[in-house]
């Protein structure tokens, strides 16, 4: 994923490395850093964005944790980052205005020679104790209850987890913790845990290229990733006992029930969601951005982009499977725009 990506942003004349992660960037018009969740749609909308405007885009994928360090340190013009925070948190980061961008789906990806993706199916209770070093084997009578008739080799299981601060992992291991009560007490939900076992890698990318790499892995990353990658996806069972595939139909089935109208701040989150289509552990990515900022016009041109993806971006999305976030969010989150004001107090938006 790591050269794909990075030759994507190449073809758009935006590359540059920080801290040996994906980067985004050309003439520093617009600053960004944070989540790697939504680092492939970021791509694609940075490379049609600067086609059609000039405007050149700076965008550190560092991971969701590095994302709100950086807008809280206002070294960017605004951060990503897959886990929403609460009105609290937002006052205490810095006086942020949070927005949802994107939605998509977190998909586990396994390494066995000879299996096709959506091949096999997982439930929660099952992938909690794979992640809590339980299961140790594929051929374990837990995955061949779910798989009777699948060839599971009597090889062993290589656990691959984020080693950064993550928002993948947030709703990840936010999704463990409603599934297994056995999880939710040992490990818990955060951007960074306690890993019971297995290896760690930064970001999407590291967790792909490990997976990719190693044989009898398993890890998780962002359905992008999986199908740029060509990783092997696992089916799984969802709330209402039903087996999907990870797909941009079913996170738009989890998302369906999201009121959004009613979370405050955007603090949302959307795995485990009922619905027979639902694909269990799907997740949003956040925008943060001061209320106050010293930079009027940074800020300005960064809302300018924001529009043009609520209006232009939801092909591009469409395509790596992830699910533009509906009209009525996007009219609420430009409604939430009138909150940033430059150093003369008066709105950025539409400068």
């Amino acid at each position: 994923m790591y050269n794909q990506a990075a030759r994507l942003f190449r073809a758009a004349a935006l590359a540059t490395a920080v801290c040996a992660m994906p980067t985004l960037s050309q003439a520093a018009d617009i600053t960004g850093a944070g989540s790697t969740f939504v680092f492939p749609i970021a791509a694609k909308w940075a490379e049609a964005y600067k086609a059609e405007t000039g405007v050149g885009l700076n965008y550190q994928s560092i991971g969701s944790g590095g994302g709100i360090k950086q807008i809280t340190a206002r070294t960017v013009t605004f951060g990503a980052s897959d886990v929403p925070l609460s009105a609290k948190e937002l006052a205490d980061d810095g006086n942020l205005v949070q927005w949802p961008v994107v939605m998509g789906g977190i998909v586990p990806v396994v390494n066995l020679e000879g299996m096709a993706s959506n091949s096999l199916t997982i439930d929660g209770a099952t992938l909690a104790k794979i992640f809590l070093g339980e299961i140790k084997t594929w051929n374990a009578p837990e995955l061949k209850a779910l798989n009777p008739s699948a060839d599971l080799p009597a090889a062993p299981i290589l656990v691959v987890h984020r080693a950064d601060g993550s928002g993948t992992t947030y709703n990840f291991t936010n999704y463990l913790s409603k599934v297994s009560p056995d999880w939710k007490s040992k490990v818990g939900s955060a951007t960074s845990v306690e890993w019971p076992t297995g290896l760690g890698a930064k970001g999407n990318e590291g967790v792909a290229n490990n997976v990719a790499q190693t044989k009898g892995a398993i890890g998780y990353v962002e359905t992008a990733y999986a199908k740029q990658n060509k990783l092997t996806t696992m089916k799984m069972i969802n709330k209402d006992g039903k087996t999907v595939e990870a797909s941009g139909q079913t996170v738009q089935a989890a998302a369906a029930n999201a009121d959004w109208a009613k979370a405050e701040s955007f603090n949302l989150i959307i795995t485990d969601q009922a619905g027979a289509n639902s694909w269990p552990i799907s997740a949003s990515t956040f925008i943060l951005m001061p209320k106050e900022v010293k930079d009027a016009n940074a800020a300005a041109e960064a809302l300018k982009f924001f529009a043009w993806i609520y209006k232009n971006g939801d092909k591009a999305a469409e395509a790596l499977d992830y699910v533009p976030m509906p009209t009525n969010v996007k009219e609420l989150a430009a409604k939430s725009w009138s909150e940033i004001k430059g150093p003369d107090g008066k709105a950025v938006a539409g400068m």
